[in-house]
């Protein structure tokens, strides 16, 4: 775990202070990673166990831009975003990632894995067949995940990393679950859609337009049926950090499990 001068706590959640790359370096001891964005923080009133996924992770980045200007307005302090994207470029130089068989990569589609697998061959780091997963369409109402194939896979592969691309609210759940039930402890990166802005699978976000945190932008002018209405209910989170600020909210009686 972290020690506590190093993280901040917001809803109940010890968000990490530091750098990407030294994040990053805290992982290479294991754990699960997770990189919550705004319009998902806003279900921990009613998703307990994404909440929980949260709390029990081992490291949380501060990648939401918008919890971070709000959390600095109303507590005046100077929290710095934690990028997911440059956290990902980091662990991508990490030789300990970059060896074959070192690491395996959960996708979310047949079509994003291929995409995926060739922009990392690209960068040098070529995939064993048996090292990518094509996650299964896991229930997102709130109930914890089951994935038995996905745990024998790691038990009987054994990386040292699983990196996560599944969407957010669910890829911790899964995250979770894995931590349970493995018998080992392996690096579980939750990195959600930073691999498909570098891809190609998304709009590709350009590294002065990550450093501007105007990354929520180009996914709404890329896609705006699907990402303004999405962002548009991130609004609730301003609601949410006024009454809780760093205690873990209460749950609602919409609570599912």
């Amino acid at each position: 775990m972290l020690r506590r001068d190093d993280t901040t706590t917001i809803l109940g959640i010890p968000f990490f202070r530091g750098t990407a790359q030294k994040a990053v370096g805290r992982m290479m001891r294991g754990g699960l990673l997770v990189v919550p964005a705004a319009p998902a923080l806003r279900e921990m009133e009613r998703d307990s166990c994404y909440r929980e996924a949260l709390v029990e992770a081992d490291v949380a980045i501060p990648d939401s831009a918008f919890m971070v200007v709000l959390w600095n307005l109303l507590q005046h302090d100077l929290l710095s975003r934690v990028s997911g994207l440059e956290y990902l470029r980091c662990l991508l130089r990490s030789p300990a990632v970059r060896k074959p068989g070192s690491c395996v990569w959960v996708m979310a589609s047949e079509e994003s894995a291929e995409r995926n697998r060739k922009w990392l061959s690209r960068q040098g780091i070529d995939l064993p067949e048996d090292c990518i997963y094509v996650a299964p369409v896991y229930c997102t109402l709130g109930c914890a995940v089951d994935d038995p194939e996905l745990v024998a896979l790691l038990e009987r592969l054994r990386p040292s990393h699983v990196v996560m691309t599944i969407g957010g609210g669910t890829q911790e759940k899964v995250g979770l679950y894995l931590k349970r039930q493995l018998s080992y402890r392996p690096a579980i990166h939750c990195i959600g859609a930073a691999i498909a802005f570098l891809s190609g699978d998304q709009v590709h976000i350009p590294r002065w337009a990550d450093r501007l945190w105007l990354g929520w932008l180009f996914r709404c002018l890329y896609q705006p049926a699907r990402y303004i209405p999405r962002y548009w209910e991130a609004r609730k989170l301003w609601s949410l950090m006024c009454r809780y600020r760093d205690r873990l909210p209460g749950l609602t009686s919409r609570t599912v499990s």
